[in-house]
């Protein structure tokens, strides 16, 4: 039986590595937390609050906190990281022998150019000794942190790591769901963040609901074709790590890609809704690598290409939204037939 008091440590102070770090200690699993300014920090020692990221909510006094890095890794069997994907390969440069023989599991959704290479694949190029998951869902940060049920999707085909990772991280309040399909789970978690930022615009703009109900429907058949496309099960994006993920950061405002889409619709630029965000919205860099691989690959994502033609085109928005609308009509679900005969995902802790 897997050891629910193995130590852990959470790589990344923001919002949402505080929170992953926070619902461990909780549960009473000895888990460290790396952040790189010593300001922030000392302050969650001083107050048990995260004051730049988590303002707020506060943290379970069993929650430790450093920042040195190496002492940290050292300290754990199992390792999360919540790095934001700009500074995500630098960090694993440094820190890459030291992951050898770890189980580490990544958070971060996004996707490095040049070679569409997701997170994991990053872990696996600077640390190839070490045992690689993902993890990704409808898991926002600050709902999260107050104590909301909700679940998430660990990924990987290692089935020991996947346990390991839901013994640890399942508790009163969070169900953690085990995948194979670890590619498809992370560019599920990389692609609805685009998707959020039209239904951002969407709400800002005032459309009705059947259109927000249109626009998220086929944001989930166009994120499918290409993700299957790319050698993902789509079964995968029926579940957590899909359709779920993609209706939460599309309806809520506490996503920040969404927050970028609203700002984007009342007809700010893209400058100005970043700016007063104040952290990274990963739509923004997915969506031009997106709008790239799609050509190239030539797979059909008029959702993708409308978006980029408002946000880096300048192109208006009636025109693109007639441009959409005057397109060929096709097949409602056209993966259907390939998920008739596409393997099962093992799911465990159903």
């Amino acid at each position: 039986m897997t050891d629910r008091k193995a130590p852990v440590c959470v790589l990344g102070g923001g919002s949402f590595g505080t929170t992953l770090a926070n619902l461990m200690a909780a549960e009473g699993v000895p888990v460290t937390l790396w952040l790189r300014d010593p300001n922030v920090a000392r302050q969650i020692v001083e107050t048990h609050e995260n004051p730049r990221y988590l303002p707020g909510y506060v943290l379970d006094d069993r929650l430790q906190v450093t920042t040195d890095i190496e002492a940290a890794i050292a300290s754990a069997d199992l390792v999360f990281l919540a790095i934001p994907s700009s500074a995500f390969r630098s960090v694993l440069q440094d820190i890459g022998p030291l992951l050898a023989g770890k189980q580490v599991v990544s958070t971060t959704k996004g996707i490095e150019q040049p070679g569409f290479l997701m997170m994991s694949q990053i872990v696996e190029q600077e640390a190839p000794q070490a045992r690689v998951a993902v993890l990704s869902g409808p898991n926002l940060a600050k709902e999260m942190a107050a104590g909301e049920l909700t679940a998430t999707v660990v990924a990987s085909e290692d089935e020991q790591l996947c346990r390991d990772v839901q013994a640890v991280l399942g508790g009163r309040n969070l169900r953690v769901y085990a995948s194979q399909d670890r590619y498809g789970v992370e560019l599920g978690g990389a692609l609805k963040n685009v998707y959020a930022i039209i239904a951002g615009m969407a709400s800002a703009l005032g459309l009705g609901e059947n259109t927000k109900a249109m626009l998220i429907t086929r944001a989930l058949a166009e994120m499918t074709r290409f993700a299957v496309h790319m050698g993902a099960n789509p079964l995968t994006f029926l579940g957590l790590a899909g359709v779920g993920d993609l209706i939460v950061t599309c309806t809520s405002p506490q996503s920040r890609n969404f927050q970028v889409g609203f700002a984007l619709g009342k007809g700010e630029t893209l400058e100005q809704g970043v700016a007063r965000l104040g952290q990274v919205a990963e739509g923004v860099n997915t969506l031009k690598v997106l709008k790239q691989k799609s050509e190239q690959e030539g797979v059909y994502m008029p959702l993708v290409a409308g978006l980029y033609a408002i946000v880096f085109d300048n192109q208006p928005l009636p025109a693109v939204i007639a441009k959409l609308m005057s397109a060929e009509q096709k097949s409602d679900v056209e993966f259907a037939a390939v998920m008739s005969t596409a393997p099962i995902n093992r799911e465990e802790n159903s």
